[in-house]
């Protein structure tokens, strides 16, 4: 027997996402999620202007821009030279209502779409390990901190599990692609980056060919991101003193640098070789993971989790099942063509060691912030807008 409701495998914004958008289409829905709480996960902070649009609906955009930091402008500097070219997203207030990014930990948009729906609605403690399905239905099996497992049935699956995710490794899912050679360190400091550093606006990729990173500013700290030799040890690289070096290098603080959190991370860039299979969907980083430069990754997910969850409303009503296979067609296009490709062309800059060809990209940078036509569509698809254009096209 089925039981009549959407399974989710995953409690973070992708999973919630989609949540919200079956639980307001009056579809029942249950979230299973492997932590005893909603994770307080730190990579992600950066929504940017259509997310936010995405998420007016929920009633939840004015409490999250309350709570974090509204950036209207955003650029690219040299470590030596400073400003390479400043980019305002104001120029998209046509195109948008939040002409901005904004910098808000993704822990604070779980917990505000945990609110909008019922306690039952989550199962806590619940990691899925397995996945089966028949003309009927899907049963996902989970395990529980004792180890004992538990089937529980849906009509359809969600699996927003993450990286490593279980459903889609279950479903014999391909992930192909490639691991980033640095590890990538994250910083975060209570010091006024701002406050020393001419021009600097609250998001900041910082090229150099010795030391490239990135500069995000949240409502209370500043992130640091640097990129780390992975055959570094790890004792090394977390060492308070080499860390302390390493700030020290990019502003000198007689004080000290004061640290909240730290963490380092393999990152990859993978997509999965389809988003469906038969009554089964992956979305967020279980169907795409990239490199942070650009922030697209998490929002990539809550862009996969409205386009999968309001055409599975649909067929839920009624409509054809093969609305579904849009999903794939639709999503996984704009992981291959927009978020890896702008990602990792953002890498590609900073991290240039050849002077020829770091001054060619700097020029570009230039001439396109400089020129109101190209400016307007570079952050069209800098910011996701255009990806989100472009799927209309895609039948």
């Amino acid at each position: 027997m089925t039981d009549d409701r959407v399974l989710i495998a995953g409690a973070g914004p992708a999973g919630l996402v989609a949540a919200a958008v079956l639980a307001d289409a009056g579809i029942p829905i249950l979230i299973v999620e492997q932590a005893r709480d909603l994770p307080d996960d730190l990579r992600a902070s950066t929504f940017h202007p259509p997310t936010l649009d995405m998420l007016d609906r929920f009633g939840v955009t004015a409490a999250m821009i309350e709570q974090g930091l509204v950036c209207p402008t955003w650029q690219f500097r040299d470590r030596h030279k400073g400003v390479i070219a400043t980019f305002d997203l104001g120029v998209l207030r046509d195109d948008t209502a939040h002409p901005y990014r904004l910098q808000c930990e993704q822990w604070r948009l779980t917990r505000m779409l945990r609110d909008r729906l019922p306690a039952e609605a989550f199962l806590y403690d619940a990691k899925a390990v397995d996945v089966a399905q028949d003309a009927d239905g899907v049963t996902l099996t989970v395990e529980r901190p004792d180890g004992s497992r538990e089937p529980l049935r849906g009509r359809y699956l969600i699996g927003a599990d993450g990286a490593s995710s279980a459903v889609r490794k279950a479903l014999g899912i391909g992930f192909e692609g490639e691991t980033i050679p640095e590890i990538f360190l994250t910083l975060s400091t209570t010091f006024a980056f701002h406050e020393h550093i001419d021009d600097l606006t609250n998001i900041a990729y910082i090229s150099d060919p010795e030391e490239w990173f990135v500069l995000l500013r949240t409502a209370s700290l500043w992130r640091v991101l640097f990129p780390t030799d992975a055959a570094e040890p790890e004792a090394r690289m977390m060492d308070p003193a080499r860390i302390e070096e390493r700030l020290q290098a990019v502003v000198p603080n007689p004080a000290g640098y004061e640290l909240r959190h730290r963490t380092a991370y393999r990152v990859h860039e993978r997509v999965a070789d389809t988003y469906a299979k038969g009554r089964c969907f992956i979305a967020g980083d279980a169907a795409h993971i990239n490199n942070p430069l650009g922030g697209m990754g998490m929002n990539g997910g809550v862009h996969d989790a409205f386009n999968l969850a309001g055409k599975l409303a649909e067929v839920w009503r009624g409509a054809e099942p093969s609305l579904l296979d849009r999903y794939t067609r639709q999503r996984r296009r704009v992981a291959l063509e927009t978020v890896q490709a702008t990602t990792m062309r953002n890498r590609q800059i900073l991290n240039q060691r050849d002077p020829a060809v770091r001054q060619a990209y700097h020029d570009e940078l230039r001439a396109t912030a400089a020129d109101p036509a190209k400016h307007r569509a570079f952050l069209l698809r800098s910011s996701m807008i255009q990806s989100l254009r472009d799927l209309e096209q895609v039948a």
